[in-house]
């Protein structure tokens, strides 16, 4: 990971089109280099936008995207570990988004107020977690290589999800932690059934077994990818008005409400937020200062090795090597 004067702005790593003509706006995610690892920023832009284009009258279609081969592994762990660790001049207000020369104390280390303040942001759509839920126009996500994490929960929240063959989808966190915010949302995307396997092995899903639990709506080949989201946004683009789809969404969104998707939010991070009670039986990886400071990619990988081949998180290391996948 870039050490963290290198690491680019916000606008660098989240890119910004639209077409009037189309009304199709596009977010692109461009930090392949670092598998697309979101800084707090960077998600910050990202639900500024997304709040952005559902009011812009000029869209009707957003469709989030990414260069490179990997839609993302998740967040830039190491980043929220400085920040924790309070190294260099970014605080955990700054997560939160309080400015950081805001006249407010952030609750002290030891406390529950701690962790949980920070965790429980989370369901607040300007986070950037889930902002897609409060978004009234119509959301494709295009899925490639690597979904973990953050990345992950854009698939469980946009309307369409278009998925090349070679993706893996799922959370790293459920190997290293155990929790992940959100959780009922995925329980109502893939089903529970499924969904605990996959928390409780830790392994993730390929794009075809995602599609076969109906959390994708389409599967093809990698060079088939951009031409089919394209397919699939023109279609949205040129059907019903956009005060029509307002409505269409507003019916999905008293859905899912019904169904606990905010309530599910709320519970997830009450759950997450008592992370620092709980206790490792000795072996296990444990994400830490000390895991990053020792090498966190290495011990990704050696943790990876642990578990069969075919249920590992890098591609890599599916096919038994390994390139540190996962880590964010």
């Amino acid at each position: 990971m870039a050490e963290a004067s290198r690491r680019p702005s916000a606008e660098e790593i989240v890119l910004y089109e639209k077409d009037p003509d189309t009304r199709i706006a596009t977010i692109t995610l461009d930090r392949a280099d670092e598998l697309n690892a979101m800084t707090v920023e960077a998600q910050h832009r990202y639900a500024d936008l997304v709040r952005q284009a559902s009011v812009d009258d000029d869209v009707k279609v957003l469709v989030i995207r990414a260069n490179g081969p990997n839609l993302g592994s998740g967040a830039d762990l190491p980043e929220l570990m400085d920040i924790m660790a309070r190294r260099g001049d970014t605080t955990m207000k700054h997560i939160v988004r309080i400015p950081e020369d805001a006249d407010v104390e952030y609750p002290r280390t030891g406390t529950y107020r701690y962790g949980a303040t920070n965790v429980q942001f989370y369901t607040d759509p300007s986070a950037g977690m889930r902002s897609l839920q409060d978004f009234k126009k119509i959301s494709i996500l295009e899925v490639r290589g690597y979904c973990y994490g953050w990345h992950f929960y854009q698939a469980a929240d946009a309307d369409i999800v278009i998925s090349s063959e070679d993706a893996l989808f799922g959370h790293a966190a459920f190997r290293y932690a155990g929790f992940a915010a959100r959780q009922w949302q995925w329980c109502s995307m893939m089903g529970v059934r499924k969904f605990m396997e996959m928390v409780f092995t830790g392994r993730p899903f390929t794009a075809r077994e995602m599609y076969d639990c109906d959390f994708v709506n389409a599967v093809v080949p990698f060079d088939e990818l951009e031409a089919m989201t394209a397919k699939y946004a023109l279609a949205c683009a040129c059907s019903r008005p956009t005060d029509t789809v307002f409505v269409q969404k507003t019916f999905f969104e008293i859905f899912k409400q019904a169904q606990g998707e905010y309530m599910g939010s709320i519970l997830s991070g009450l759950l997450e937020s008592t992370g620092r009670l709980l206790r490792p039986d000795g072996d296990e990886l444990e994400i830490n200062r000390e895991t990053l400071d020792r090498g966190l990619t290495g011990a990704v990988r050696d943790n990876d090795d642990r578990f069969p081949p075919e249920w590992r998180l890098s591609r890599r290391g599916r096919d038994g090597d390994g390139d540190g996948a996962g880590e964010a």
